[in-house]
């Protein structure tokens, strides 16, 4: 049995080298900043595959601007102008959601950014290694085991501890989806993409019995494009299914003729109105999807976890240590009706979100998917849904239990 190596205690240990594990360890690179040890997976299996993460944010900023997502432009890929919906009628809906943008950022190239800027700071360093364990101390501060990869165990000591590895278990709850997907890179012989428009959902692809399912377009050029099949169900698709959908949607929908796939990507991220615990003991925290950043309805992420990343950073520097929640607790409200409206199959999901898109401000509707409006605004929007259904499903959420999860299979996607 290996004894561990005593290691110099930090004051923040990041464990995971995701979005947001780099994200809050970007942001303690400025002065006066914590000393911090990131803790990242070596090279090997337990090192995600490359991602795609996406987010709206305003198209300019001024020199005042204070955009949470403003200090990785670098890292972005492809950005939108337009939003594209389609119905399962074909009707398109395209929509100028000025003065947002939607973004695209590759995993890649986001921790390439992070890693240049991190080795310029002298108060953070990396540690590649395994964290086999996280707990609270009788002290008061944190220990964190790892395993570095010639096998040899390190032990780090901190005031304080930001766990962002995904949980094993998720937390009990009413319901319980999940936003599962497959997404090709692919080059056509021909120029069949706008790069312009990016195509958020489209639904003319065949419905499961249970749920609903989309295409979903990012061009990057003329004739590149990350194409996607979608689905927001209670189980995953096997590889070999995806892979069919995808066959049809590129074949039959799109009719992009003649292309090749150059890379793919496959995840799983959870819909539930599970309360995620952000705080496991007084110098344990967990941050990103582990610590409900992941927004319920949509699974749009890394936006919420540059707030939260913001916000620990702020309070460290008031002295204090905590995680503020993502999402406000009206926003989560909504989206717990909404998840359990479309589990039950009371409202309809193609048509749900194509109304949405046909009757609110495109500008408003992304403040709302993104739990920036205020409670008028959200009034407005929840009159623009089908008010029986939804006010049914409100009136019972309170008197149904939360159940335990099974063992799920997360991880971080598109969004």
């Amino acid at each position: 049995m290996n004894r561990p190596v005593p290691d110099a205690t930090s004051d923040v240990v990041v464990v995971g080298g995701g979005a947001a594990g780099l994200s809050l360890a970007l942001r303690l690179t400025a002065p006066g900043s914590p000393t911090v040890t990131l803790v990242e997976a070596p090279d090997g299996p337990l090192r995600p595959p490359e991602r795609t993460w996406c987010y709206w944010d305003q198209a300019t900023r001024g020199p005042h601007d204070t955009e949470d997502t403003a200090d990785f432009e670098e890292a972005v890929t492809a950005s939108w102008s337009r939003l594209r919906v389609h119905g399962r009628d074909g009707d398109a809906i395209t929509v100028d959601p000025a003065p947002l943008r939607y973004r695209m950022v590759r995993s890649a190239d986001f921790e390439r950014l992070a890693h240049a800027r991190l080795a310029r700071s002298p108060g953070v360093r990396v540690l590649r290694a395994t964290a086999d364990t996280v707990r609270n101390t009788a002290d008061g501060t944190a220990e964190v085991r790892c395993t570095t990869p010639d096998g040899a165990t390190r032990l780090l000591r901190a005031r304080h501890v930001f766990d962002s590895r995904p949980r094993r278990v998720l937390p009990p709850a009413r319901t319980r989806l999940a936003q599962h997907f497959r997404g090709w890179f692919v080059r056509t012989d021909t120029a069949r993409f706008d790069p312009r428009v990016a195509d958020l959902m489209d639904f003319r692809v065949p419905q499961p019995p249970h749920g609903l399912a989309f295409g979903y377009v990012l061009p990057l050029a003329p004739d590149r494009a990350l194409v996607e099949y979608t689905e927001f169900s209670r189980t995953p698709l096997t590889t070999d299914a995806y892979e069919t959908a995808l066959a049809r949607y590129t074949h039959d929908v799109l009719e992009l003729g003649a292309f090749t796939v150059e890379a793919a990507e496959q995840g799983v991220i959870p819909m539930t109105d599970a309360r995620f615990a952000r705080r496991v003991g007084p110098a344990v925290h967990r941050i990103g999807t582990a610590g409900g950043a992941t927004r319920p309805a949509t699974g749009y992420t890394f936006a919420a976890v540059q707030r939260q990343s913001r916000a620990i950073v702020e309070a460290l520097h008031a002295g204090r240590a905590l995680v503020p929640p993502a999402h406000g607790r009206r926003a989560l409200a909504m989206d717990a009706v909404l998840l359990r409206a479309l589990d039950t199959g009371r409202i309809d999901g193609p048509d749900f979100f194509t109304g949405l898109f046909r009757r609110v401000p495109p500008h408003r509707l992304l403040r709302f998917l993104d739990g920036d409006t205020a409670p008028w605004e959200d009034w407005g929007i929840g009159l623009r849904t089908p008010v029986g259904p939804m006010l049914r499903t409100a009136l019972e959420l309170p008197f149904l239990p939360r159940r335990p999860h099974g063992t799920p299979r997360t991880g971080e996607g598109h969004r």
